[in-house]
C-alpha cells in the first residue's frame, strides 16, 4: 500500500489524482490541504477518509471541523497546517499540486522529511530551484514532474537512465543530451498579431482549445508565460543549460515533449492531452500501470505539424529566458509580477497585453539578489505585488 498526501487537492491536478487513487485500491490518501473549498473537501474526506486535512483559511478550517465532527480526521489551516500535511508521518509521497508560491516551505518540508516529491507545483523550481535540488540530492529524495510537457521528458530520458536505482535523487548525464524540446499547444491565440489582441476579454483567454486545466494556468498558456515558467523548471530538474532547451509549438498537443541526444537521435513522449497520465506515472514510477481513457489515434490525426514561438506578439517567453539568464531573485519577480497581473487581468483591470507589460516593468523594477533564501524570495514576492499595485 502505498501512502500519499496531496497539497490542492480540490484543484484539476488535486481532483485527477483522487481519481487515480479511486481506481487502485493499492493507493490510500492519508492528508489533504486545500485552500477555501469547503463543500469539495468535505466529499473527498467521506469518500477517502484521510487522517487530516487542511484549508488554507481559518474560517473555512472551522466550517470544515463542523461539518466533518462525526469523522475521525484532524482538522488543520494556515501554513502551520500545510506543513504537516506535507511531514505527514504516515505518508511515503507528496503531491504537491498547490499553485503559486505558496507551495515552497512545504515541498521543502518534505524533502527534509524524506518524502518522494510528485511535482506538480512549477513556481517551487522556478523561484527555488537552487534550493531544492541541492536538498533532493543531500536527502536521496526522488523529484517525479507531474506537468505534461517535464513527465514527458522524464519518460524520453527513462533509458538514459536504465540500472539507476529508484527513490535516489537522479543524475542526468548532460554530455549525452543535445537539447530538451518542450512543446507548447500555441494556446487560443496562436497566429494572431498584436492589434487582434488588444480586444481579448478573459472569457477568450479561458478557452483553450486543447487542455483542461484551472484558470490562471489557462491564462498563462494564452500568453506563453506557462511555458517560460516550464523553462526555468525544465533547468533544475535535469541539469541543463537554457540553450539547450528549445521551445517547439505543435498545435495538436499529441507529442507532449522530446530529449534530442547527441548522436541526432529524438525520442519523444505522446499521447493524448490528459494530465492523468503523467500523475499516474509520478505515483507509480518505475512501474506502469493499465488506465481506462482515450488514445492517441494517428490515422484519425493525419498529420502533426510544428512551428518556432511567435516572441514578439507573446513576449513573456523571451522574458522568461531573460530571467532565468540573470537568475537570483529575477524569476521571483517574473512569477510574482505573473500571477499579479493575471488576477488583475481576470478583474478586467488591465489588458491582456498588459500582462506582459507589467511583468516586464517589474523587472526592470527590481534589485536582484544572487543566490535568495527562503525569506528574501518571499520577499521578492510581495515587493513585485506591492510595485505593480503602485503602477495602478
Amino acid at each position: 500500500m502505498k501512502k500519499i498526501a496531496i497539497l490542492g487537492s480540490t484543484g484539476s491536478i488535486g481532483t485527477q489524482t483522487l481519481e487515480i487513487v479511486r481506481n487502485n485500491p493499492d493507493l490510500q490518501v492519508v492528508a489533504l490541504a486545500a485552500g477555501t473549498n469547503v463543500e469539495k473537501m468535505e466529499e473527498q474526506i467521506r469518500e477517502f477518509r484521510p487522517l487530516a486535512a487542511c484549508m488554507w483559511r481559518s474560517e473555512a478550517a472551522e466550517d470544515l471541523r463542523v461539518r466533518v465532527a462525526d469523522l475521525d480526521v484532524k482538522i488543520l489551516s494556515g501554513m502551520e497546517g500545510l506543513l504537516e500535511v506535507a511531514v505527514f508521518p504516515e505518508s511515503q509521497m507528496l503531491v504537491t499540486a498547490i499553485v503559486g508560491m505558496i507551495g515552497i516551505r512545504p515541498t521543502i518540508a518534505a524533502i527534509e522529511a524524506g518524502k518522494d516529491i510528485a511535482l506538480a507545483n512549477k513556481e517551487t523550481l522556478v523561484t527555488a530551484g537552487h534550493i531544492i535540488m541541492p536538498l533532493a540530492r543531500e536527502k536521496n529524495v526522488a523529484i517525479l514532474p507531474v506537468d505534461s510537457e517535464h513527465s514527458a521528458i522524464f519518460q524520453s530520458l527513462n533509458g538514459e537512465l536504465a540500472g539507476k536505482p529508484f527513490r535516489r535523487y537522479v543524475e542526468y548525464d548532460g554530455k549525452k543530451i543535445e537539447k530538451i524540446l518542450l512543446t507548447a499547444s500555441g494556446g487560443p491565440f496562436r497566429g494572431r498579431t498584436r492589434e487582434q489582441l488588444k480586444a481579448i476579454r478573459p472569457e477568450d483567454a479561458l478557452k483553450h482549445p486543447n487542455w483542461t486545466m484551472g484558470r490562471k494556468v489557462t491564462i498563462d498558456s494564452s500568453t506563453l508565460v506557462n511555458k517560460g515558467l516550464e523553462v526555468m523548471e525544465a533547468k533544475w530538474l535535469f541539469g541543463v543549460e537554457l540553450d539547450q532547451i528549445q521551445v517547439v509549438v505543435h498545435p495538436q498537443s499529441i507529442v507532449h515533449s522530446a530529449v534530442q541526444y547527441v548522436d541526432g537521435a529524438i525520442i519523444a513522449q505522446l499521447g493524448v492531452p490528459d494530465m492523468k497520465l503523467p500523475i499516474q506515472y509520478a505515483l507509480f514510477y518505475p512501474d506502469r500501470r493499465p488506465m481506462r481513457g482515450e488514445r492517441a489515434d494517428l490515422f484519425a490525426l493525419g498529420q502533426l505539424t510544428f512551428e518556432a514561438p511567435d516572441t514578439d506578439t507573446f513576449p513573456g517567453l523571451a522574458l522568461a529566458y531573460r530571467a532565468a539568464r540573470r537568475g537570483g531573485s529575477l524569476p521571483t519577480v517574473y512569477n510574482a509580477a505573473n500571477e499579479k497581473a493575471v488576477q488583475l487581468f481576470l478583474e478586467n483591470r488591465i489588458s491582456y497585453l498588459g500582462i506582459a507589460e507589467l511583468i516586464e516593468k517589474a523587472m526592470d523594477h527590481h534589485k536582484v539578489t544572487a543566490a535568495p533564501n527562503v525569506e528574501e524570495i518571499l520577499e521578492a514576492e510581495q515587493e513585485t505585488y506591492a510595485y505593480i499595485l503602485s503602477l495602478l
